[in-house]
């Protein structure tokens, strides 16, 4: 087989991601090289997230453009964060490996050693997520939400800079990083649930390259295939994306074999929320994820993610 290109996101962390894929495809005897590629959510640093979505549709921010670069022949595979990988399937492309997930719980990055309880009210917490927003906001802290985009780096400058008090971010990206000393407390998921499939990675390439579907199948992880499956099952069945406020972590235990399931749908302030769990069998994840969502529905978790009469429940 020819060398395979790997295309990826040009940001520090997207490259990271993508260049460890990118050792464990040598590590089965294969040559790799990383093509960088530029998407609408690098390209648009100051855009929200939320506003980017609905501009695209919804989803796809960080993910288009390396689809696209697939179907053209420019890649051969591409690497994606799986929280950002939309739902609904892409034609003549597979999700064709999975490899073991991080620790997909989200951390607190905040001035002199804070915890999240720590911060005093008023304080100053950046992120460009939705979803944690709603989330920090029906904690009652007091706290005072700011919007934030830009990279790792970038994030984790206004905390030493003072303009905040402290950040939120997904703990595998400073994991893969090597910023692990810089978390000042893991959040418990009882306290905030990830983004459906944060922590792990997503493996692309074309449906009919059946020799790179062979080489990337030995990448695929079980567990965490089936728990993302379950995760994005309920995305999908809410019709919700990434810039919507909905959180969920599945997870596969040996002892019974089972899948167990927690979610959230917020109110964009926090003031609302449903939260659910469910277990079942990883053999039908995406069917548990579906049918969790499916009660969430019919409490009421559409009105919650996307209000009809454009304000927030109270």
């Amino acid at each position: 087989m020819s060398t395979l290109r790997l295309g990826t996101r040009a940001s520090k962390l997207a490259t990271t991601q993508s260049a460890t894929v990118a050792e464990m495809i040598r590590a089965l005897g294969h040559q790799v090289e990383i093509v960088t590629v530029s998407t609408a959510g690098d390209r648009d640093r100051s855009t929200t997230l939320a506003t980017m979505a609905d501009t695209l549709g919804g989803t796809g921010i960080f993910v288009s453009a390396l689809r696209e670069a697939l179907l053209a022949g420019d890649v051969d595979l591409a690497v994606h964060s799986a929280k950002d990988l939309p739902t609904a399937p892409a034609e003549g492309i597979t999700l064709a490996a999975m490899p073991v997930r991080e620790d997909p719980r989200d951390v607190i990055v905040a001035r002199d050693g804070l915890t999240l309880g720590e911060l005093p009210a008023g304080s100053r917490v950046g992120t460009g997520s939705p979803r944690r927003a709603a989330q920090l906001a029906a904690l009652g802290l007091g706290l005072q939400i700011v919007d934030l985009r830009g990279n790792v780096d970038t994030r984790l400058a206004k905390v030493s800079d003072g303009e905040l008090d402290a950040v939120v971010l997904a703990r595998a990206g400073l994991a893969r990083l090597g910023l692990l000393d810089r978390v000042t407390e893991t959040l418990d998921p009882l306290q905030m649930l990830p983004a459906p499939g944060q922590g792990a990675l997503a493996v692309e390439c074309r449906s009919a390259d059946t020799d790179v579907l062979a080489v990337l199948a030995a990448l695929d992880h079980a567990p965490t295939r089936a728990a993302v499956e379950c995760e994005r099952a309920l995305l999908a069945t809410l019709e919700a994306g990434c810039s919507t406020p909905v959180g969920a972590l599945a997870e596969v235990v040996e002892d019974p074999d089972e899948v167990w399931i927690r979610a959230v749908a917020c109110a964009p302030d926090g003031s609302v929320s449903i939260r659910r769990s469910a277990t079942g069998s990883p053999a039908d994840a995406a069917g548990l994820g579906a049918s969790l969502a499916s009660g969430m529905l019919d409490e009421g978790a559409a009105r919650l993610i996307t209000p009809q009469d454009g304000k927030q429940l109270a």
